[in-house]
């Protein structure tokens, strides 16, 4: 049976400013700040090492994110975990977000499928997001998919034409955007799958050279 609607907290009423990444995390749990808490399991918010030098920003969780309640561990995020690997950047030496911490989606028979987020419920989650750049303070932000580039860099930021391009930014330092690995798994061709992958992997050592050495895996 599916869960009423009810009014209730938004990120402004739970967000203390002393809060750490762990309270955030914690009182998410308790956030409705737009209506799509009915349609998930639990809030999935973000995780990685603390002052990470690199925040990287996805869309929103997958179903498999909305049942463990951890960012990346479907499909897409072990193709990130492998790609980030052969680029050389250390998976524990990141931090891992997105800008939207509940799985939005629309139900086709059995199956629950992922539905991207309006402007309005990714204006309503954007506190969360801010708070996490805040604590977390990263030298550089990569947006992993056009709407999170959408979301942090400009409206008319292209990831196809502007991938791997860095951009000063008043969230980070530098911002930046590659595709969502989920798109390479989109492609049903395994050449293409085998392309999309490479030019991730080229996108992923192109931000590796703006990271420190203590962010990198030692080759």
């Amino acid at each position: 049976m599916p869960r009423k609607r009810t009014i209730g907290p938004s990120p402004i009423d739970l967000i203390e400013p002393d809060a750490s990444v762990a309270d955030l995390r914690d009182v998410a749990q308790e956030c409705r700040g737009c209506d799509i808490w009915n349609r998930a399991t639990q809030v999935v918010f973000g995780e990685g090492a603390p002052g990470a030098e690199v925040m990287f920003v996805g869309e929103q969780p997958g179903n498999r994110e909305d049942l463990e309640g951890r960012p990346f561990v479907g499909p897409a995020g072990k193709l990130f975990d492998a790609a980030l690997a052969e680029a050389g950047i250390d998976r524990t030496c990141v931090y891992i977000t997105n800008i939207v911490k509940h799985f939005n989606s629309t139900t086709r028979g059995k199956l629950r499928i992922h539905k991207k987020p309006n402007a309005d419920e990714i204006a309503a989650c954007r506190p969360w997001l801010e708070a996490e750049i805040a604590r977390v303070g990263p030298k550089v932000i990569v947006c992993l998919g056009a709407t999170a580039a959408q979301a942090l860099i400009s409206r008319d930021f292209r990831v196809t034409h502007q991938r791997a391009e860095m951009i000063k930014s008043p969230l980070a330092p530098l911002i930046t955007a590659t595709v969502h690995p989920s798109s390479i798994l989109r492609s049903r061709a395994e050449e293409s799958r085998h392309a999309e992958m490479r030019q991730f992997v080229d996108d992923l050592k192109r931000i590796a050279r703006h990271l420190p050495s203590s962010a990198l895996k030692l080759k």
